[in-house]
């Protein structure tokens, strides 16, 4: 039971990694309150380019009538594409998305001042006030803010840019515009223009509906691959597990069957106890999945995010309750074969 409720547990952790982690960077994208998004040329959904695009960029985009305000950032990846230091013109984002939620501390007031999101904080056990090593130095944590909006860890871009000797680049550039209703229309308007027809120019919904399990690039196919080696995993393991107790109830079956029992009765009997195994198994994973939840929200919120899905659960279960009865196909068929005389001399 308890190796069911393992493959159970792997395969709805596997899969709630997946959905989290794509709904976090989901929440975070369309939590700035952009219209519309433009990324460099060449760059996928799900990555992030250095600092190719100019500042110049932003001022341009400004002067076009219909757009209320232009907000560029620089993005320097920590580890992994969901960790990362933004660099903002801080008055700027607080005038385009409303600005941060300060949990403790408050916004920089230096070049080496920086703020991070509650799960960074948890994760590195920092708090208002501490040092945190980025870029090979030292830089002060002057607040800790609410997640949800771009990134874990913020500066000021100029400093970044001076950093990372980008200077005057941007990564990417969000449009608020006076008139959302009309943001297809400008989305439009923008591909069209011979200066921007390499770059990637979304509007935000179209932007984060890319941000899926069904359209982020090889995520499908992960999930796939996962799945189906829980199944192996879990047919090896119900099969030997299978294999082992019907040896052990030799003498059981032996009893059994010299008592009358056909081989259809043993084979039954034997499948009941798999798919009673698998369903209490499966519920125990469920529970199991919960724990590995609180276990990576807790310790490690920052680089990974977990999330509980529900339609996975009918699945995942019927997935180990078809494996245990294919792993126990053949056990069974041993079990009924077996002569009772032989059966009852088993030591």
């Amino acid at each position: 039971m308890f190796a069911i409720a393992i493959q159970v547990n792997l395969m709805l952790v596997l899969v709630g990694l997946s959905y989290g982690m794509l709904s976090d960077f989901q929440r975070r994208s369309s939590g700035v309150g952009a219209d519309i998004i433009i990324r460099p040329p060449g760059t996928a959904v799900l990555g992030m380019s250095a600092a190719p695009m100019k500042a110049a960029w932003v001022t341009y985009f400004e002067s076009r009538p219909e757009v209320a305000m232009a907000l560029g950032i620089t993005v320097h990846n920590l580890e992994g594409f969901l960790n990362s230091v933004t660099g903002i013109d801080i008055q700027r984002f607080n005038s385009f998305s409303g600005g941060f939620r300060f949990l403790s501390g408050g916004p920089w007031k230096n070049p080496d001042d920086l703020v991070v999101d509650e799960y960074y904080a948890q994760q590195n056990k920092l708090k208002a006030g501490d040092t945190l090593k980025i870029l090979n130095r030292p830089m002060y944590v002057s607040g800790i803010v609410e997640s949800g909006k771009m990134s874990r860890v913020f500066m000021d871009i100029h400093r970044l840019q001076d950093l990372t000797s980008n200077p005057d680049k941007l990564s990417q550039i969000y449009i608020k515009l006076k008139d959302p209703s009309r943001t297809i229309a400008v989305v439009q308007s923008l591909m069209n223009t011979p200066e921007l027809k390499d770059y990637k120019i979304y509007s935000m919904q179209e932007f984060t509906s890319l941000i899926s399990i069904d359209k982020a690039p090889g995520v499908k196919p992960f999930l796939g691959v996962i799945v189906g080696l829980s199944v192996v995993i879990g047919f090896l393991v119900v099969f030997l597990s299978l294999y082992t107790a019907v040896l052990e109830r030799t003498r059981e079956i032996g009893i059994l069957k010299s008592l009358g029992a056909s081989p259809l009765f043993i084979v039954n009997l034997l499948f009941r106890e798999t798919i009673a195994l698998s369903v209490v198994g499966g519920i125990v994973g469920i529970g199991l999945s919960y724990v590995s939840h609180w276990i990576i929200m807790t310790l490690i919120p920052a680089s990974i995010q977990m999330q509980i899905v529900y339609e996975w659960w009918p699945i995942s279960t019927s997935i180990a309750i078809g494996a245990s009865l294919i792993g126990a196909l053949y056990p069974g068929w041993k079990a009924a074969k077996q002569d009772a005389i032989e059966a009852l001399a088993y030591e």
